[in-house]
């Protein structure tokens, strides 16, 4: 197995995290869509300003994974806003967890998993949870194997296409 490093990304690495969001989100989702609306999508909701700017809002944090000096995956950890079910909980979003299609399998997940535990660890959290396409059985699947469970569902837009996205949690 090669080394992963993960480290804390800086606005500097703005550029970086969007490009690498762009191409994560198609890699995984394109095979499933229209490219109608994968267009819409990456072209309105998802473009590389948006994501640059999500960089520097202080309620974001991103680390990157890195293989032999080439990035490999990215995590965005959220600290705010809570479905209904969490108000009032101590809780971390793993807002986003990606990696390059040639890297899955590779490690990149759970180095990027594990630093997400680590830091609503530090943060004094007590919930990690996420939001996950309901037909994404390889990430929900991922997800399983770390102990998440799901505790409801939300709308999510991807172009005109409206999807159900499973929320999952896990007490830490």
């Amino acid at each position: 197995m090669p080394e992963i490093i993960i480290r804390v990304a800086t606005d500097d690495d703005a550029e970086l995290i969007a490009n690498l969001s762009r191409k994560t989100f198609y890699e995984t989702f394109a095979a499933d869509n229209t490219r109608e609306n994968m267009d819409k999508f990456m072209s309105e909701q998802f473009t590389k300003q948006k994501l640059m700017d999500e960089v520097a809002q202080p309620w974001h944090i991103f680390f990157l994974a890195f293989i032999d000096q080439e990035p490999v995956g990215y995590v965005k950890l959220r600290d705010g806003a809570v479905p209904s079910q969490l108000v009032n909980q101590s809780c971390l979003e793993i807002a986003r967890i990606y990696s390059i299609q040639h890297t899955i399998g590779k490690g990149v997940g759970r180095n990027l998993m594990q630093r997400c535990h680590i830091i609503a660890k530090e943060k004094g959290k007590n919930i990690l949870w996420l939001a996950v396409w309901e037909k994404n059985q390889r990430a929900i699947d991922f997800y399983a194997r770390w102990n998440f469970e799901k505790f409801g569902d939300q709308e999510f837009v991807l172009g005109n296409d409206v999807q159900k996205d499973w929320l999952m949690m896990k007490y830490l």
